[in-house]
């Protein structure tokens, strides 16, 4: 079953910081309990219908993968979701892959290598350039991978999450903000430098294909 994830309260300062992180620590861990605790479910169906409502480009991207087919994502997403929520707090560690600590590419590969049998490239340079649809941020579902350029290079990737659904993602920040956290697009830090999204459980290879309805 599909999960979606309540909003954060919003989050105030913003401190721009170099490489896979971006963030000054704001949330308390009473923040991050409501939000483990306020994970409601939701149907699959719902998901896949929002499959059907992607714009054109997108639809022939996904059809393009799946062989004429649409994959159904949602229990590999609720997979890699749950397993990243049981981790918040993993404290950051630059070149990190394992629980011992990550960095923000180094938590995003494992979790889609633990969950979902995918080896995705080791940086969030190399990870951008999957070849995986893009999606459009009004367009976004859980498991969507999101890019941000962190380090003051307009449109140069240096950073990385995982969307959670209602405007939330999940990522490991830095050493200064705790590591494994969840933060909003609608923070102005991040929505001014996101760059762009992609949808790499398309690239799935157990994931379950099921066939269009034709009229």
């Amino acid at each position: 079953m599909l999960k979606r994830f309540a909003p954060l309260v919003p989050l105030a300062l913003v401190t721009l910081l170099f490489g896979c992180a971006a963030h000054t620590p704001v949330a308390q861990q009473e923040q991050q309990q409501q939000v483990k605790n306020s994970v409601t479910a939701q149907s699959s169906i719902r998901y896949q219908d929002s499959l059907f409502q992607e714009e054109v480009a997108t639809e022939k991207e996904l059809a393009a993968f799946a062989d004429g087919k649409s994959y159904q994502l949602p229990v590999l997403a609720d997979s890699i979701l749950e397993r990243g929520m049981s981790l918040i707090g993993t404290r950051y560690r630059f070149g990190g892959t394992s629980e011992a600590g990550f960095d923000c590419s180094g938590f995003i590969g494992y979790l889609f290598r633990e969950e979902a049998g995918m080896n995705l490239p080791r940086s969030s340079r190399e990870m951008i350039n999957i070849d995986a649809p893009l999606v459009s941020r009004n367009k976004l579902e859980p498991g969507d991978l999101l890019f941000f350029a962190t380090n003051g290079r307009r449109g140069r990737v240096s950073h990385a999450g995982i969307y959670l659904g209602d405007n939330q993602f999940i990522h490991s920040s830095s050493r200064k903000s705790g590591g494994v956290r969840i933060d909003s697009l609608g923070d102005s830090y991040w929505s001014k430098t996101f760059i762009e999204a992609k949808r790499a459980l398309a690239m799935a290879p157990n994931a379950s294909p099921i066939v269009t309805a034709r009229k």
